[in-house]
């Protein structure tokens, strides 16, 4: 089985890295120092499930050299996918398929739009993980797992090969769900607002939800989510925020979201696939999204500055 993961950060890194250490045919698209390192000494990850290394890798930044794959998992940030899309397009045959593992929902729509609906998977993965050098990835916190379905909530042959390959790694667990759909959206529920909350606030996940102030603000983004995935017909459990509530609590204390992490550090965030997505989708299915609403509010300015559209100190 022939894999391309393309973005080989922390997310891709890691799975990426665990599917090679199993002995799958994995290719990662990569590029700078991060590249040069992976090809001259290999790619180590750093693991609170065991450290491990991937001596041999094979890593490039032509896809164009890499012939059509089996799979790829695309690990970018979402709004790297526009350019991801170009990237993987010499990679894509008539039998590949496609895992978003980006954060927010609407990846899977905009694979479709280019590659068709035959080869695009809905994806979604939790891990906290990141590069901590050239070649060097560190998986920090959160059980690493990575779930998929086809959009159409059949089971498919392709799916059941790509749980197979999972299921030999270490490391990672892997779940095909019955409706993909439900959990992108739980995802979406929790990592929103704890990426949105932890950006204004500037604190960790630990802080965040123990106070009451904030907490309850957690909570009352999610009631905004999980009101609109119902508008769009998406079956979301009853249960559903308090399930995201308890993932929290199963954080690590110093915990943050790559979104938070992103605009601490004054970079390009994914603040309008998550934040701007819920007040988007919200005017459009006429579900009010205030808290949501004051978070990306809060927040673009730093987003407009980070992408160099406005100038302040």
């Amino acid at each position: 089985m022939k894999v391309a993961i393309v973005g080989a950060g922390g997310v891709g890194g890691y799975f990426g890295g665990r599917l090679a250490q199993a002995g799958d045919d994995v290719v990662f698209i990569a590029r700078g120092e991060h590249l040069r390192a992976m090809r001259r000494k290999g790619l180590q990850v750093d693991s609170i499930n065991g450290d491990f290394r991937v001596d041999r890798v094979l890593a490039t930044d032509d896809p164009a050299t890499v012939g059509e794959v089996d799979y790829v998992l695309v690990a970018v940030k979402s709004w790297q996918l526009r350019d991801a899309i170009e990237t993987m397009r010499p990679m894509v045959g008539k039998t590949t398929s496609i895992v978003p593992l980006l954060n927010g929902v609407d990846a899977p729509d905009q694979l479709t739009n280019v590659f068709g609906a035959e080869r695009v998977l809905g994806g979604t993965c939790s891990v906290i993980s990141m590069i901590a050098g050239p070649g060097h990835v560190r998986h920090a916190g959160a059980l690493p797992t990575i779930r998929f379905g086809e959009l159409d909530r059949r089971r498919s042959e392709r799916v059941e090969r790509l749980r197979n390959a999972f299921s030999r790694t270490e490391g990672v667990r892997v779940e095909v769900p019955e409706d993909i759909h439900v959990v992108m959206w739980n995802k979406f529920m929790a990592i929103a607002p704890w990426s949105g909350i932890g950006a204004v606030t500037r604190a960790p996940i630990g802080v965040i939800r123990s106070l009451p102030e904030t907490r309850a603000l957690l909570e009352h983004a999610m009631e905004e989510i999980s009101l609109l995935a119902r508008a769009r017909k998406i079956a979301m459990e009853r249960e559903a925020i308090r399930q995201a509530m308890a993932f929290i609590d199963t954080l690590p204390f110093e915990g943050t979201a790559s979104m938070q992490r992103d605009i601490m550090a004054g970079r390009p965030s994914e603040l309008d696939a998550q934040n701007g997505t819920v007040v988007r989708l919200g005017k459009e299915a006429g579900v009010a999204t205030p808290v949501n609403g004051m978070i990306y509010s809060s927040l673009l300015p730093l987003e407009r500055r980070a992408r160099k559209e406005v100038n302040f100190d």
